[in-house]
């Protein structure tokens, strides 16, 4: 029965975390090759509410994700257009853009508030689903889920296996160098910033149409971007690292709704909020494991090295950084 309850468990961690494997993917795309993306918060809300009225109107799912994809992909090609070809800080617009999206969305979406719409079925894997304990966790989920697991493997696969990986982790380290080779630096990054847009869009609308159907305020959405971009960093830019962050995170915040259920007595507003600053907790670690004295500590210290080496992280060099031909 123990065994039974804990694969439920972590069948709600894997399910629940999609939207967030899929929001940190696209954002590792996007800043691997140099460009930020802050209207994380803001795309997510807005695909959101987009994929759940185009759902709900047409009837048709697919073409509810489908919209929420380009709603994330038009709103990334804004802000790598407006940095790559005007010049403009990447940081200001994407931070503008989260905060006039988040209010779009619930402006836009008045009309569909609280109404029940189409949602995403789980559709089991054949034979896989039979494994004991393993069939429960990964193999009864919807295909959106599925599919989240080959974006974590695709997206590794990409960055270290293939040339345009390579192409892609040199722009992002050096752009400079990039061109004097040949490469189209400006319309890579504008293209992997868009492909990442389109699969942040992907997330939000998991979140209307599977991991909480329907639209609705306040949405359980809000604050997940500022989460992925948190993820990102945690993850040190590395599609299963950031893979691992997300379900940490989704970890986290099940764990909540347990401790509530053991701890009734306090108020379930501090386990809501619990895995946030436990994220922020693990940033200052990230930035601390660069400093020279836990070098020092390393030294003295040796058993904890795996540990903090795989909190050593270093962004790209030319985040944020528009490049321009000299």
């Amino acid at each position: 029965m123990m065994d039974f309850s804990l694969s439920i468990l972590m069948a709600s961690v894997v399910s629940g975390a999609a939207p967030l494997v899929f929001a940190t993917l696209g954002e590792t795309f996007s800043e691997r090759v140099g460009i930020i993306n802050l209207s994380l918060d803001g795309t997510i809300l807005l695909s959101a509410m987009v994929s759940f009225a185009v759902a709900y109107e047409t009837g048709n799912l697919a073409w509810g994700f489908l919209a929420g994809g380009v709603v994330g992909a038009l709103i990334a090609a804004l802000i790598a257009f407006t940095s790559l070809f005007w010049g403009i800080s990447q940081v200001a617009v994407g931070f503008v853009l989260t905060l006039m999206c988040k209010d779009l969305a619930y402006f836009l979406g008045n009309p569909y508030t609280r109404i029940q719409g189409p949602q995403l079925s789980h559709l089991s894997v054949p034979f896989l689903e039979k494994i004991p304990v393993i069939g429960n966790i990964f193999f009864q989920h919807n295909i959106m889920v599925y599919l989240s697991y080959a974006c974590i493997m695709v997206t590794w696969f990409y960055f270290y296996r293939t040339q345009w990986g390579l192409k892609l982790r040199c722009i992002g380290e050096n752009p400079r160098a990039a061109y004097t080779r040949g490469f189209s630096v400006k319309k890579i990054q504008f293209g992997y910033a868009t492909l990442g847009g389109f699969l942040v869009g992907i997330a939000g609308a998991l979140y209307s149409l599977s991991v909480k159907p329907g639209w609705g305020r306040p949405q359980g959405a809000e604050g997940m971007g500022w989460i992925a971009l948190a993820i990102v960093i945690f993850g040190g830019w590395d599609p299963l690292k950031v893979a691992f962050g997300a379900y940490f995170f989704g970890f986290l915040q099940i764990m909540g709704i347990v401790f509530q259920s053991w701890w009734p007595s306090i108020p379930a507003q501090v386990f809501q909020v619990a895995p946030f600053p436990l994220m922020i907790f693990m940033l200052v670690l990230i930035h601390l494991s660069r400093g020279q004295r836990m070098s020092q500590f390393l030294e003295a210290h040796p058993v904890f090295r795996p540990i903090i080496r795989f909190l050593q992280v270093n962004p790209p060099a030319s985040l944020g950084v528009t490049y321009h031909k000299e």
